[in-house]
């Protein structure tokens, strides 16, 4: 196992932008930038024997900042936060007080405002090598994009020899704070280059949640059985899905809250490699990438709809303005904690 830092060339607030490198003995590797915390390449060898990148993104930092990227912005490969997903007309209430949020979606608010935290320049709290593991920490001061509360959030990302990737958040506040935070990472299993239509996958859940016509989750649970979201026995993406949009929704899964559990498994037969996901969170959001339009991608590919999947592993969207739903507002007094695993097969 081994971990190097190096300053990628850039600044961001006067600020140099790190590259951290984790790799472990089977030669798998990550590299993360402590700039929204992206990751910017996860490298396994496939059932051929070769090297592969199963993540979308840029050959090197710049292309997280350039204009025409920031343009048609996808959040590749960043921290969410402070709040995954839709907050319906960026507002709600905590003990009778209203708090309106930057509106970055319409009238609505979108994984976190304008600026969230996959646009901020994270501090390296700590590496470890022998746990082969790197600690990340930001504050988000009090008012940032609406939000109350000065809210510090460490994120620990850690590769281990068994090929997971394991990502632990813990989170404080000084004042009550709505928090649902996830990664976004874009993933693609095929060693052929080619979409995500013909990867298999499992998601381990009875229900989704419905939404309006802006993708605001409305509080309302909706059975999979008998519907296209139906993936408790697998299929292909492509099979009986919507041809047009693909899939972008939340996926309530079957499972104790707390507890670190399967929550999906998808596969590519090109490269034989499968994706686990573990999480200690109740839902997970499936994106197929109906809106990505990045140009000079990774080897100057252009990335389009369906060339990768988004698997958000979070509380349930809107939760803080549905109070039937699990509660998403962090106290003083409370820590927020959080696991998500991604572990990679070869079949």
């Amino acid at each position: 196992m081994e971990i190097k830092q190096y300053r990628t060339g850039f600044s961001v607030d006067g600020k140099d932008v790190i590259a951290v490198l984790l790799t472990n003995a089977k030669g798998t590797s990550v590299t993360l930038f402590n700039y929204g915390l992206i990751i910017n390449k996860f490298i396994v060898f496939n059932k051929h024997g070769n090297r592969q990148d199963i993540v979308l993104g840029f050959d090197d930092f710049e292309g997280y900042i350039s204009q025409q990227y920031l343009n048609n912005y996808s959040y590749l490969g960043a921290v969410i936060g402070r709040y995954a997903n839709r907050i319906k007309d960026g507002r709600f209430e905590i003990d009778d007080q209203l708090f309106q949020l930057t509106q970055n979606k319409g009238n609505d608010t979108l994984h976190g405002g304008k600026e969230g935290f996959d646009k901020k320049l994270w501090d390296v709290l700590s590496v470890s090598e022998e746990s082969n593991a790197v600690t990340f920490q930001y504050e988000s001061l009090d008012g940032e994009e609406g939000f109350p509360g000065n809210l510090k959030v460490k994120m620990e990302f850690k590769l281990t020899d068994d090929n997971e990737l394991i990502l632990n958040y813990h989170a404080v506040t000084d004042s009550a704070t709505p928090v649902n935070l996830t990664h976004h990472s874009y993933f693609n299993l095929c060693a052929d280059g080619s979409d995500i239509k013909k990867h298999f996958h499992q998601i381990y859940a009875s229900n989704w949640l419905e939404q309006d016509d802006n993708y605001v989750v409305t509080g309302n649970l909706k059975p999979v059985e008998g519907t296209m979201h139906d993936f408790r026995q697998g299929k292909y993406f492509s099979e009986n899905w919507d041809e047009d949009l693909g899939y972008d929704q939340t996926y309530v899964l079957d499972k104790n809250y707390g507890n670190l559990t399967l929550a999906s498994e998808t596969s590519c037969a090109t490269s034989g490699l499968k994706l686990q996901v573990y999480t200690t969170e109740p839902v997970a959001h499936l994106y197929t990438a109906k809106y990505l339009d990045v140009r000079r991608g990774k080897n100057n590919k252009d990335y389009h709809e369906f060339d990768g999947f988004c698997i958000e592993t979070q509380h349930h969207p809107n939760a803080v303005n549905l109070p039937h739903f699990p509660n998403t507002v962090l106290h003083p007094e409370n820590q927020y904690e959080q696991t998500t695993l991604y572990k990679i097969i070869i079949t």
